[in-house]
């Protein structure tokens, strides 16, 4: 499976940067991935529903490493061209990039 397009929406909040949806091989997407600053830099959170105990259960997730890496690097790479680019022209809140 390739990851053919990444699309961003960035926010303007203290740990949640961004929203990221990804579609795979041009016919399938998933949305709603969150990238967050954390203590140790950036990383991916999958999608995920709020289950009656309080926790929280991915949607979907990725079974290995391989692509979980593969989804976290195209993301980041994304988000952070985007980023770069809005610096020069900031996004208001929740504006997407696309």
């Amino acid at each position: 499976m390739e990851i053919t397009e990444v699309r961003i929406t960035l926010r303007n909040e203290e740990k949640l940067k961004a929203f990221a949806n990804i579609t795979f091989d041009g016919a399938f997407v998933i949305r709603g991935l969150k990238i967050i600053k954390g203590a140790g830099g950036y990383f991916i959170s999958m999608p995920s529903r709020k289950r009656p105990d309080g926790s929280h259960q991915d949607i979907a997730h990725p079974i290995n490493s391989e692509m979980r890496k593969s989804i976290e690097d195209k993301v980041l790479e994304e988000y952070h061209r985007v980023t770069e680019q809005s610096a020069e022209k900031p996004l208001a809140s929740g504006t997407d990039s696309q």
